[in-house]
């Protein structure tokens, strides 16, 4: 997966279709990715011994990874990620810029 925690991705498709955010969580195992603010679903909790209160939570969920794409620059422009070797390293860079990503 070319995705990181910290990258800034825009949602390609769904119902937050358009919006940006940061990743917080890359699940690598079922190739998903969870980013701040978006698909955010409300969960109705039961009060228990850890949440005395109980009531509607709102949790981020999944989404896939070929649902987002990385955007780069101030211009905040979608772009793909590439891997090339740079003084014995390999690093990645955008596609659409040639800049190298941290």
């Amino acid at each position: 997966m070319k995705l990181r925690k910290g990258d800034q991705v825009k949602v390609l498709s769904g119902k937050d279709k358009g919006k940006i955010g940061a990743i917080t969580k890359v699940l690598v195992k079922t190739n998903q990715v969870i980013v701040e603010g978006i698909n955010v679903m409300k969960r109705h909790t039961k009060p228990s011994q850890a949440n005395q209160d109980g009531g509607i939570i709102e949790i981020t969920s999944p989404i896939n990874a070929s649902n987002v794409t990385l955007v780069e620059g101030k211009a905040q422009t979608p772009t793909k990620v590439g891997y090339r070797v740079e003084k014995e390293k390999k690093v990645r860079f955008a596609k659409k810029t040639g800049q190298t990503i941290s």
